[in-house]
């Protein structure tokens, strides 16, 4: 076993050929939002032995690991696995590095500040049986000092991410499930049990966070507070679980919407965060927010603006990171609006959109406006966030064909219902579409969109996303239903044309009964003399024509 740096302290349990941090996907991906919340949350240097004492628990992301060590005065780390312990001890000399597990770890003094973003159960070794969720909370409440605070992570079982991952939750992370998951009576069920479970371990609920789009990466950060109110749908719409390699059972966008608009984004969120304090509470303003959200590099602030009167309900804003603001536009996202028109049919509503959305490229669109970035409130269009830009500005013909090619890949693969059964391919389907909003456009526009969409680094290859499963389910039915229309019909007909060839051969037999008839009347005697008595008849009339012309 290779030797490790004096700053590595095994405290018992550790696990000394194990590593969380070999497998990323093992443990919870935090970057920007994560990073913001720790910088507000770093206690500053003050009086005494051990001023701004943070400790992290549990496997965190590299970056994590950085800006505590870079920010705090004094930092430690817990891990239950020797190699990732040896690992960031020789990365951070100056850090204190235990290796074991947190139910033997007391530590020489408490600490302002403890970080668990992912949980507790990385917290626990295979030496030994596994405490309940409320012993392990326990254990690491007893961590933070009076007036410190605890930042922890909790994995919700019913969260809206699992509806939507069709492959069993407790093989997420392969060998590290060695402890069956799901059979602690006392791990939180909900935000209630949570917070009766932190004041049970003599701390107070400060703010609690629902993480989405998912467990695995979160994304953005909404308070219960912001989550009390109607998002926005500019606010909302993008926080939706992305496929990426996952074997999807439904559509995640449709189903995160529909926890949005029924006001279960705390219940059913895919992980919560909780920031509490132990008594007595420091006077300092804690300075959280009130939500973060990531959009590509660059992290945003929610904050609530002024409302009008006191029924109206709040109206979120955004605060970039250099200090701007940015009302979030109201009115509903374009291929939500473009999507329930085609389902219902509805080639009126669907020209009507595609029409004003020509007119708006047209008139001062955004080259890198997609259907899915671009919200309608009935009288204009507003972009959500702020997309790449083309190195050459391209023409409007090649934008708005752009967009729609980009919708009709989406509708394509998602497997939606659309009122043009006849395009069986996506850029037949833009096509149709285009000449849907007054433009007429071939395949040379076409050609050209790709190229922008290529240039602007989202493509959106047909095909390259695949449909949920009851996506799939939906459609093998309604392809059983016309099929078995079809048979009917066949059916049908084919009892038609066995009628049709029965009437047939009857016709048939008697016109052959005629020709037998007729054949054995040309072979009478009667017929005979008839036919020669008449030759000398037809003969005379002849000659009179000829000598009377």
């Amino acid at each position: 076993m290779t030797e490790a740096s004096e700053n590595v302290r095994l405290i018992g349990g550790e696990m000394l050929l194990w590593s969380d941090l070999s497998n990323p996907s093992g443990f919870t991906d935090w970057q920007g939002v994560a990073l913001e919340l720790i910088a507000r949350l770093i206690p500053e240097p003050g009086p005494g032995p051990g001023p701004g004492r943070v400790l992290m628990v549990g496997p965190h992301p590299q970056a994590l690991v950085d800006e505590v060590v870079a920010r705090a005065p004094a930092a430690a780390l817990l891990l239950r696995s020797y190699p990732d312990a040896r690992a960031l001890g020789q990365r951070h000399p100056g850090l204190a590095v235990y290796c074991g597990r947190l139910e033997v770890f007391t530590g020489d003094e408490p600490y302002d500040l403890v970080l668990a973003f992912d949980g507790l159960r990385r917290t626990h070794s295979a030496e030994a049986p596994a405490g309940s969720w409320r012993e392990s909370l326990a254990a690491l409440a007893a961590l933070v000092a009076p007036g410190g605070r605890l930042v922890l992570g909790v994995r919700n079982d019913l969260g809206v991410d699992r509806f939507i991952e069709a492959r069993p939750p407790d093989r997420d992370s392969g060998d590290d499930q060695w402890e069956p998951h799901g059979f602690d009576p006392t791990y939180p069920d909900g935000p209630a049990a949570l917070d009766a479970g932190l004041e049970s371990a003599g701390l107070e609920v400060g703010r609690c966070y629902s993480a989405y789009p998912d467990s695995r990466a979160p994304r953005a950060l909404l308070s219960r507070e912001a989550l009390g109110h109607d998002l926005p749908e500019a606010l909302a719409f993008p926080l939706s679980a992305r496929a990426e390699d996952r074997m999807l059972v439904a559509d995640p966008l449709r189903l995160t919407r529909l926890v949005f608009r029924h006001r279960l984004g705390e219940q059913l969120a895919p992980l919560w965060l909780t920031v509490a304090t132990r008594p007595p509470a420091t006077p300092e303003p804690t300075n959280l927010p009130l939500g973060l959200m990531e959009e590509g590099h660059a992290v945003h602030e929610v904050i609530p603006a002024q409302a009008t009167h006191e029924r109206s309900r709040p109206v979120a804003v955004r605060r970039l990171p250099e200090g701007e603001e940015r009302a979030i536009p109201p009115g509903r996202v374009v291929e939500e609006i473009l999507v329930e028109a085609c389902a219902r049919e509805d080639v009126r509503a669907v020209r009507e959109l595609l029409a004003a959305l020509a007119r708006w490229v047209e008139e001062e669109g955004d080259a890198a406006a997609t259907t899915d970035s671009l919200v309608w409130d009935g009288e204009r269009f507003a972009v959500i966030g702020d997309g790449p830009a083309p190195q050459a500005s391209p023409a409007p013909d090649v934008v708005l064909c752009r967009i729609l090619w980009r919708f009709a890949v989406r509708l394509l693969a998602a497997g939606h219902h659309h009122p043009w059964p006849w395009p069986l391919q996506a850029d037949q389907l833009t096509l149709t579409l285009c000449g849907m909003a007054g433009r007429s456009f071939d395949q040379d526009e076409l050609d050209l969109a790709r190229k922008l969409d290529a240039e602007l680094g989202r493509p959106a290859e047909p095909g390259g996303t695949a449909p949920a499963y009851r996506d799939l389910l939906r459609t093998r039915d309604r392809l059983a239903d016309q099929l078995t229309a079809a048979l009917a019909r066949i059916g049908r007909l084919e009892t038609k044309l066995t009628y049709r060839e029965r009437e047939l051969v009857r016709a048939r037999a008697k016109l052959r009964r005629t020709q037998r008839k007729a054949s054995a009347y040309r072979r009478t005697l009667g017929y005979r003399l008839s036919r020669r008595l008449s030759r000398p008849r037809k003969v005379a009339r002849r000659v009179m024509r000829l000598l009377s012309g």
